[in-house]
């Protein structure tokens, strides 16, 4: 059985959040959209719910972490090539999201990443021959 994996990250303003995906190219399930989240497509088999902090805390009673002074995870993303990894990065800044370090070049595999506006960690992979 193949799995679903749902990622729920709490978000301070939804529509600066949407606009910012946008950009980089995600798009959006209208059925799991409204004032409050949105879900993202990032593939057939993997999904982010963007949720506004007052209703991502109806899910846990766990204060929400502020995720540009604190690490609470690291989303990684694999992509089809280095030149996808960069391009991905600078859209990521372009629309208002950050670095967080260097590109790192181990050879078989190369990464770099952004952080979202909610400070959210978002690693982006290429490994040659690995996937």
């Amino acid at each position: 059985m193949s799995r679903k994996i749902f990622v729920n990250l709490p978000v301070k303003n939804l529509e600066a959040s949407l606009t910012f995906f946008k950009a980089l190219g995600f798009s959006f399930n209208p059925q799991f959209s409204d004032s409050t989240g949105s879900g993202m497509i990032v593939s057939d088999d993997i999904f982010v719910m963007l949720l506004d902090e007052v209703r991502f805390q109806t899910f846990t009673p766990k204060a929400i972490c502020n995720a540009h002074t604190h690490t609470e995870m690291l989303l990684c993303l694999s992509c089809d090539s280095h030149k996808e990894v960069d391009e991905l990065v600078a859209k990521a800044v372009a629309a208002g999201g950050s670095t967080y370090n260097d590109p790192q070049d181990h050879g078989f595999m190369y990464a770099h990443g952004f952080q979202d506006l909610d400070g959210h960690i978002w690693e982006l992979v290429y490994m040659k021959d690995a996937l």
